[in-house]
């Protein structure tokens, strides 16, 4: 039988063909001051709701308790209301809606996709609305998602890639929110207690720390009410403090033996943010030295010309404040010493001479040419309008994108680049089996 769980699913991976033509975000703010963005699409009877919190990990109160924000996270589906798990997501699948949640270093999101029918909407938006006012932080459901959570944090430890980003991330940021894992460590998990949770939820889970984006297949003024009902019943609170600047560490070469044929390797250091002068130059470069996966120069230089690694790559990843640049591969343990050169070398040339007229122009062919289809479906487009709302970038932003890409030049790569990404500061993370000068 197919049920509307299914037909908002196979709806929800439908081509909107008539986001291609341009997105036009409308924003507003709720009686509550609560920021509202708003997309309407047509063509699919689907709507999806995403309620953001400045609430992830980077808001842990403390050395203490590591990991608060994402076990705070995870409770929400637990339960609210008169409803327990199991309840809620019966309630949910009784009008096909489909709903999830998730955390990252800047926030916590709740997620609704919903048919546009009313009949089918309003109950999914109570039950939501529930979530969202009334949930209900069990005992029992709290120990359980604890202990999950310190098995993962148990299994991460088997992990040599987990185990790199790990240290990569402790060394690049110090002090800072950032350095410290989401996830948590088992010392700081084990002592987080349910009234931590509730504490947690209390401070951040408020009005005047959230934001709302609406994609969907409703009107301007429907948006308004969904939006009100959602938020209206939240308490005010106060919006969360800025976070600290990010403070460039001295670079580091760190190794941590683990019993692997292979060594993974991070190296990096800090980048940009979200607001970023340079992010276009550097995204831009960062696609020809190591982002566009079998082209890059990277690739190049470590897997096809020498057999190194069966993949080399480098990214920015911006955040609210600074996020790290990293290049990252995995070699065998006795090329580790080779891989590193080339990486090196291959970074330090990129930045004394900056792409050539061609890797530039294919660059930008590229990353224009398919940038529609990453918002080509509701779904995408909730993420990236979400992404405008919660950094502050322009209404505009998706519009004048590829604007914005094609203007870059050669010159404004390099500047860039000299300006931000000093090879001699980096910090190096390998997590692999140590080999000796004899090769053994």
């Amino acid at each position: 039988m197919v049920t509307k769980r299914f037909i908002v699913f196979f709806l929800g991976v439908i081509l909107c063909s008539s986001l291609r033509a341009g997105v036009t975000i409308e924003q507003w703010r709720t009686t509550t001051d609560t920021a509202v963005f708003f997309v309407k699409t047509e063509g699919l009877p689907l709507v999806d709701v995403r309620v953001m919190f400045d609430a992830g990990s980077a808001r842990d109160p403390g050395e203490e308790r590591l990991g608060l924000a994402s076990l705070t996270a995870q409770m929400l589906e637990t339960g609210a209301g008169a409803f327990n798990a199991d309840e809620i997501a019966a309630q949910f699948e009784r009008v096909g809606a489909v709903f999830s949640t998730g955390v990252s270093v800047d926030m916590v999101w709740l997620d609704l996709r919903s048919l546009s029918t009313l009949e089918l909407l309003n109950p999914a938006l109570d039950t939501m609305g529930l979530l969202l006012t009334q949930p209900t932080f069990n005992s029992g459901d709290f120990d359980r998602e604890k202990n999950r959570v310190l098995t993962a944090l148990k299994q991460r430890e088997e992990s040599p890639g987990a185990l790199a980003k790990l240290s990569f991330y402790k060394a690049l940021y110090g002090q800072h929110p950032y350095g410290h894992p989401s996830l948590g460590e088992i010392t700081t998990v084990s002592k987080i207690q349910l009234d931590h949770v509730k504490a947690f939820h209390q401070k951040w889970y408020v009005s005047e720390n959230a934001t709302i984006v609406i994609v969907g297949d409703v009107t301007q003024d429907h948006a308004r009410k969904i939006a009100e009902q959602l938020i209206a019943k939240i308490n005010r609170g106060d919006k969360a403090p800025e976070l600290p600047q990010a403070i460039a560490q001295p670079g580091q070469n760190i190794h941590i033996n683990y019993p692997s044929k292979q060594t993974h390797v991070l190296s990096g250091l800090l980048g940009i943010d979200r607001n970023d002068a340079d992010y276009f130059p550097l995204v831009v470069g960062n696609h020809i030295l190591g982002g566009a996966s079998l082209v890059s120069i990277l690739f190049e230089e470590v897997r096809e010309k020498r057999g190194l690694a069966y993949s080399a790559y480098s990214y920015f990843s911006p955040m609210t404040r600074k996020g790290p640049f990293i290049m990252g591969a995995q070699t065998r343990n006795d090329q580790l010493s080779e891989a590193l050169t080339v990486m090196y070398k291959t970074l330090e040339d990129f930045v004394l001479r900056g792409p050539s007229d061609a890797e530039l122009t294919a660059a930008k062919k590229n990353i224009t040419g398919g940038f529609a289809m990453r918002f080509d479906t509701n779904k995408k487009l909730l993420k990236y309008v979400s992404m405008i709302a919660f950094h502050h970038l322009p209404l505009n932003y998706l519009t004048l994108y590829s604007e914005k890409v094609l203007a870059v030049t050669r010159a404004k790569i390099k500047e860039a680049f000299e300006r931000r990404i000093v090879p001699e500061g980096l910090t190096t993370v390998t997590v692999g089996n140590k080999v000796s000068e004899n090769g053994k």
